[in-house]
């Protein structure tokens, strides 16, 4: 018992001073300590959102058949990385539909659409602007062709026909002129596009000259008018570029993979008229590599001739009109390769509505129409398509 007294006061002793501490009131006389510094980084976060609901008109197989479809909802991510510095982000949400990837899922899945460092080399009170970027980044005229025409209702035709993707990983730079004269782009990268990995050991240089020379012009419309001219140089490597058992060496030389063009069009919020001229070659390879079967190149010439108006009529008729109804119009058309007659015509029809400043609705009829083109069907789809902007 005595024992376990002298245990207990013992503890009591130890732990008075801290008691007795805390009953004390706090020193107001002493500064106290600073709260650590919090960091504070913008962000902008924008996105938009493209979903369509589809009837297929067509004969065979496909006729009848429609879904409603979540195309795509992109998320940007915007923010400053130091002076004259910032990063984009842009994650792409997309249904998977590719084989065999869509075995194991076919929901949404996402990925990087964009993902760049951007540093302004140049900030000119005259009007030059310059800057360089690093990462997934904007193809050398895709994007410029869609600041023409709506790509929530088609992709434009220089990728619709395949020629390479809007984007790719590598490195650009842009140099702006005075007075929005126009600009200069220039890009190095990869080649196979943003869905995919680096395939090979060689790159696609392109180009793209956009000159605007009626910016000075008092007429809203005419002001816009632009001029492009366009060229990308790539290659792409051999399937036999390792060799192999029975093969007569490996193949280490590029194969052709360039595209070129013209592209003239007026943009703006009433009217929107585009027309583009292009040409590519691509090199293709048969045989086996053996002494039997030896390696053909075959390269071979395509041509793409596009137009497209998008118009609100009533606002074009009345400056002070907020109708907003609109029309639009699209022809393609194609030739993979000129030296053989085949051609594939793609017609695009319908109306839209603003349901307010950043949404809107488009009832229109897209036909993909081959003449004596082989691998190539004939499609006739009915659309309802909206757009969010947010």
């Amino acid at each position: 018992m005595i024992k376990t007294v002298r245990t207990i006061a013992a503890a009591v002793g130890l732990l008075a001073p801290v008691i007795l501490h805390a009953q004390q009131p706090a020193d107001t006389t002493k500064p106290a300590a600073a709260a650590p510094a919090s960091v504070s980084v913008p962000v902008d976060f924008s996105g938009v959102l493209y979903a369509n609901y589809q009837y297929r008109g067509d004969a065979g197989a496909a006729k009848s058949t429609n879904k409603f479809d979540l195309e795509r909802a992109y998320f940007t991510f915007r923010m400053p990385a130091g002076d004259r510095a910032s990063i984009r982000l842009t994650a792409d949400v997309f249904q998977q539909t590719t084989a065999p990837n869509d075995v194991f899922y076919r929901g949404w899945v996402i990925r990087a659409k964009y993902a760049y460092l951007q540093y302004d080399y140049l900030k000119s009170a005259t009007g030059w602007n310059g800057f360089v970027r690093g990462g997934m980044l904007q193809n050398v005229v895709i994007e410029h062709v869609e600041s023409f025409w709506p790509r929530w209702i088609s992709q434009s035709p220089i990728e619709r026909s395949g020629a390479f993707s809007s984007a790719d990983a590598g490195v650009s730079s842009q140099l702006t002129f005075p007075n929005k004269f126009g600009e200069i782009y220039a890009t190095i990268v990869n080649g196979p596009g943003y869905t995919s990995r680096e395939t090979d050991r060689f790159k696609d240089y392109a180009a793209r000259l956009t000159l605007t020379p009626f910016s000075g012009s008092s007429n809203r419309i005419i002001k816009t008018f632009a001029l492009t001219g366009w060229t990308y140089v790539g290659a792409i490597g051999s399937q036999f570029a390792n060799g192999g058992v029975g093969q007569i060496g490996p193949i280490g030389e590029s194969m052709p993979r360039t595209r070129s063009g013209v592209f003239v069009g007026v943009r703006d919020p009433r009217l929107s008229v585009g027309a583009e001229w292009d040409t590519r070659k691509d090199a293709r390879e048969t045989g086996a590599n053996t002494v039997l079967l030896p390696r053909v190149e075959i390269d071979t010439t395509g041509r793409l001739i596009a137009g497209f108006v998008t118009a609100k009529p009533f606002q074009l008729l009345n400056d002070k009109s907020t109708f907003p109804l609109g029309l639009i119009a699209r022809w393609d058309r194609f030739k993979p390769n000129t030296d053989l007659p085949g051609y594939i015509n793609t017609v695009i029809g319908g109306l839209t509505w603003d349901l307010t400043k950043k949404t809107a609705l488009a009832l229109d009829y897209q036909e993909q129409t081959p003449h004596s083109a082989p691998g190539v069907a004939t499609t006739k789809t009915y659309f309802l398509h909206l757009v969010a902007n947010y």
